[in-house]
């Protein structure tokens, strides 16, 4: 495939926002993480990613990230991109040019445009890889969402196939859904031609993932590399072949000799020119190779230092088989003689340099090479000009790029090497000292301060290598040290945003543990996984089974906790469990922890606040209750507990109605979780630590606060790649302050956020589209307000609880109503009286609501301000303005929206203005624009000019 040189690639195309999203790219974040940093939307963001792959052409994101890397102030002279990219594991199509294969290249092109699920059959060796990758190249520009490359090689087990797809489409993980649901997600409405690469090892799993991706998905069209066909319904099989050998006297000359064309190419890479006069001896040696194209190639760089006379007596076993009938078999074993030749000219120590590089799944710098490989014969300060030797013959790829160069070996040559390995006795010693060496570096990433671009690129490029070191890592010998990379992984991943497999990677860490006590402490910290990706129904498992094990360690104090957190769970967090326990089972918990924990304080001040959430009382006792367990847990140490406490502290004064106290007893709880690191075990009290903080300052009228707060939810890790969960918040909080601009965007990554999740049914969530809804209803957009209306009914249900008198709907709803000014209708749809409001919930909204409430009384019952005057004298009236200034109470914007209504009831345009200086002031643009209408006169006009700037539509 030819590139174009990065110094002639149409720099000056590239347009603002496109070079916005070059630069993100840089920092290797995910197109999640791009849309919510520039307020687009994710299916922008794959837009601008295709469109910067046509235009600086390039293969794939990664390279683009080199290129972005290469772009910044400062940033050195580099390799061309592509190399770059290598370094980072690219298309293997880019490492070396595509030679011969015409017909082969179009026929496979042909099949891609004419199934939708075609593979690519062939043994190790034969270039089906290469083969793939440049068929699917020429017919990308065929799919409107673009193709992409998976490469299986490193997946170690079935369970990680659909993770690693995921991964490559730019994917994360999703709370309380699988990386399987996830992809046939993003697949489902896209048209797509997704290559998977090197199927055979997980080839049944592989069958499980595409069969439904295909059934539901009809714009997606899967090209499969594999030693086997899938034997799915509708697979198109393409048989790879070796590269064709013209014959001897057949007259045919070398352009259409592919497999001479590709000894000839690659014996000139290495500094060999082959006389004319002499293709007929190289047809002769690739006829014996079957034309595979990696024997030819093994053959080829030997021929600067062994010359065709050696590659002939080299291989006088391969020359003599010219006969047929051995065709699929034959190339197995042209392979393995090549590579059986190459293997025996090398001396002792880089055949063990090359039979231990085998045991890394990825492409690795030197160094690492040495700390695993290098013991006798191999001496670790010779690894780099061994590896280097090694590269000049074939055998090993060296990928240099920015970080430097790394080496690794193809698929077939690594398991070439892991088989010498295991016949010299060398395996066991090799994958301990990679498992050793998997700590290390795992160890110096936890380490590190920041879990910047730097940090999560470093971590993508060891993941697989920790994966795959836990999959042989599980055998005698070697628990201990397999148990710590299993603690160490889920650590990571949590840091890295990826809750699930964190959950996954403590889930297998307590079965490799060798006390119970291990086994417990690392079932809390999967459950802290779960609780952070709101995975309620595993969180309380996990709870549970920790209490289990803690018991069968005779640690009663441990399990007495994790049954409180089990309760408290339930208590705070019903929402996030597809089905609660009944009470009896939580108080039958409650009475368990407190027969183990004994006279124990801190597991006491546990039960006890966890107690309070279940019953939810507000009785004389319950304040000193929460002080004394926010003491407890300042003596001890214990963050977690105090902040779950001040999370009681805080439904208990907004249920109160006081929402200043409420405020500020959440914000002392995100003060005592500043130091706290966004790991595992803290996950959800930092998660729903920022969103009360938000909910209560939105309660309490202070907009700006409650943007802060809900912008650094967003920052958390593990909501990196859920940004539907707290972009909810943003787009309630623009809304209310009138930036539209802005709330149109975050409702944008709201929508784009949820649909790749699948369309989760989170009612608590309906808030956002509901919202959403107002504004465009505002602005005049009826059909996307409709779209919005659908969206919040697919949250959650359609019909309200007994006790639950709809609040944000009715908020909602009737602004957009009132700013149509259709008034009556306003005051229909807030009928209920905001005085009758109960609970921490409702008391958020209830001051925005009462401002709603009276407004619309006034507004349906006065003609114009001259009848205003009348009807303020009226009871009725009177009345609401005493119920509404009681509800607004400790929310200075919604107090100034009732001086505005109680200004319009009694003529008053002087107040009407005030009150619009006010709310300029709070930065309540839509609410300032909309009083300077109400004013009349000649603020009128400079309310509807501001109103039009917004983008709002004429009542």
């Amino acid at each position: 495939m030819t590139r174009v040189a990065p110094e002639t690639r149409p720099q000056a195309q590239v347009s603002a926002r496109e070079a916005e999203i070059l630069a993100a790219l840089g920092e290797h974040l995910t197109n999640a993480e791009i849309a919510g940093r520039l307020f687009i939307s994710i299916r922008t963001v794959e837009s601008h990613v295709s469109s910067l792959l046509r235009k600086l052409d390039v293969g794939d994101r990664r390279e683009l990230a080199a290129l972005a890397r290469r772009a910044e102030p400062g940033a050195r002279e580099a390799a061309p991109a592509t190399e770059a990219w290598r370094a980072t594991g690219a298309w293997p199509a880019l490492l070396t040019p595509f030679v011969g294969r015409a017909r082969e290249r179009a026929d496979l092109a042909a099949a891609v445009s004419d199934a939708r699920l075609v593979t690519a059959v062939g043994p190790g060796g034969i270039g089906k890889t290469r083969l793939a990758l440049t068929a699917a190249d020429d017919v990308r520009d065929r799919f409107a969402d673009g193709a992409w490359y998976v490469d299986l090689t490193p997946v170690a087990g079935t369970a990680m196939i659909a993770p690693a797809v995921a991964a490559a489409l730019g994917l994360g993980e999703q709370p309380d859904r699988s990386a399987q649901d996830t992809v046939l997600g993003w697949v489902a409405e896209r048209q797509v031609l997704m290559v998977l690469d090197n199927c055979e090892h997980v080839i049944d799993g592989v069958g499980v993932l595409i069969e439904p991706m295909l059934e539901r998905a009809p714009g997606l069209t899967v090209l499969a590399t594999s030693r086997s066909r899938l034997m799915l319904p509708f697979e198109r099989v393409f048989t790879v072949p070796g590269l064709s050998v013209a014959g001897d006297d057949d007259g045919v000359g070398d352009v259409d000799d592919d497999a001479v064309e590709l000894f000839t190419a690659r014996a000139a890479a290495a500094g060999a020119v082959v006389a004319d006069g002499d293709h007929a001896r190289v047809r002769a040696i690739c006829r014996g190779l079957d034309g595979m194209p990696l024997a030819v190639e093994l053959a080829a760089a030997r021929l600067p230092t062994a010359g065709l006379d050696g590659l002939e007596a080299g291989l006088p076993d391969r020359l003599t088989l010219l006969r047929g009938g051995r065709r699929a078999h034959g190339r197995h074993e042209s392979l393995r003689s090549a590579l059986d030749w190459s293997y025996a000219l090398l001396d002792g120590p880089l055949k063990a340099l090359l039979r231990r590089v085998a045991v890394f799944a990825r492409p690795v710098p030197a160094d690492a090479v040495a700390a695993v490989a290098g013991w006798d014969p191999v001496r670790p300060r010779d690894v780099g000009l061994g590896l280097a030797a090694l590269a000049d013959h074939s055998l090993v790829v060296a990928r240099p790029g920015d970080g430097g160069t790394r080496y690794g070996v193809l698929e077939t040559v690594r398991q070439y090497g892991a088989e010498l390995l295991a016949g010299t006795g060398e395996l066991d010693e090799c994958r301990s000292r990679h498992l050793r060496w998997c700590l290390d570096e795992g160890a110096a990433l936890q380490a590190r301060a920041d879990a910047d671009a730097s940090w999560r690129a470093a971590f993508d490029t060891l993941a697989d290598e920790f994966r795959a070191a836990l999959v042989w890592g599980a055998t005698p010998g070697r628990a201990d040290d397999a148990h710590a990379l299993a603690v160490l992984l889920a650590a990571l991943c949590h840091r890295r945003g990826m809750p699930a497999e964190a959950q996954q990677r403590g889930e297998q860490a307590a079965e490799l543990a060798a006390t119970h006590h291990d086994a417990a402490t690392d079932l809390r910290l999967a459950a802290g996984s779960a609780r952070a990706r709101l995975a309620g129904d595993d969180a309380l498992r996990l709870h549970r089974a920790a209490a289990a094990a803690a018991r069968r360690a005779d640690e009663p104090r441990f399990a007495a906790c994790e049954l409180a957190h089990a309760a408290e769970l339930v208590g705070r967090a019903a929402g996030i469990m597809s089905d609660p326990p009944p009470a009896g089972a939580v108080t039958e918990w409650l009475a368990t922890a407190r027969h183990l924990a004994g006279d124990d304080v801190l597991a006491g001040a546990w039960i006890a606040i966890s107690e309070s959430f279940v019953h939810r009382g507000d009785g004389p006792d319950t304040d000193g209750l929460i002080d004394g367990v926010v003491d407890v847990a300042r003596d001890a140490g214990d963050p977690l507990l105090e902040s779950a406490a001040l999370d009681r502290s805080t439904t208990l004064r907004l249920a109160r109605g006081d929402l200043s106290a409420g405020l500020a007893a959440v914000l002392r709880r995100t003060g005592s979780l500043a130091s706290v690191p966004a790991e595992a075990a803290q996950g959800f009290e930092l998660s729903d630590a920022y969103a009360m903080a938000s909910d209560s300052a939105l309660a309490a009228g202070e907009l700006a606060q409650a943007r802060e707060m809900a912008e650094r939810a967003r920052a958390l890790p593990f909501h990196r790649e859920v940004g539907h969960v707290p972009a909810s918040r943003l787009v309630v909080v623009t809304a209310l302050a009138g930036d539209w601009e802005d709330a149109v965007a975050f409702g944008e990554l709201f929508r784009d956020s949820w649909e790749r999740a699948g369309r989760p049914h989170v009612p608590s969530l309906r808030r956002a589209a509901l919202a959403a809804a107002m504004v465009h209803g505002c602005r005049g957009e009826d059909d996307r307000r409709r779209e919005w209306l659908t969206v919040a009914e697919s949250l959650g249900p359609t019909t309200a609880r007994p006790d639950d008198r709809r609040v944000v709907e009715r908020l909602f709803e009737s602004s957009w109503l009132l700013h149509q000014e259709r008034a009556e209708e306003a005051v229909e749809c807030l009928r209920p009286s905001p005085d009758t409001f109960q609970g921490w919930f409702e008391a958020i909204w209830r001051p925005w609501y009462a401002a709603l409430w009276v407004e619309s009384a006034v507004l349906a019952r006065a003609g114009d301000m001259a009848r205003a005057d009348d009807m303020a004298r009226a009871d009725d009236m009177a009345e609401r303005l005493r119920v509404a200034r009681r509800a607004v109470a400790g929310n200075a914007v919604a107090a100034t929206l009732v001086d505005r209504t109680a200004a319009l009831a009694a003529g008053d345009r002087a107040g009407v203005l005030a009150a619009a200086d006010a709310l300029d002031a709070a930065g309540c643009r839509y609410q300032w624009a909309r009083s300077l209408v109400l004013a009349g006169g000649a603020e009128r006009a400079r309310g509807l000019d501001a109103l039009h700037s917004m983008g709002a539509a004429p009542a």
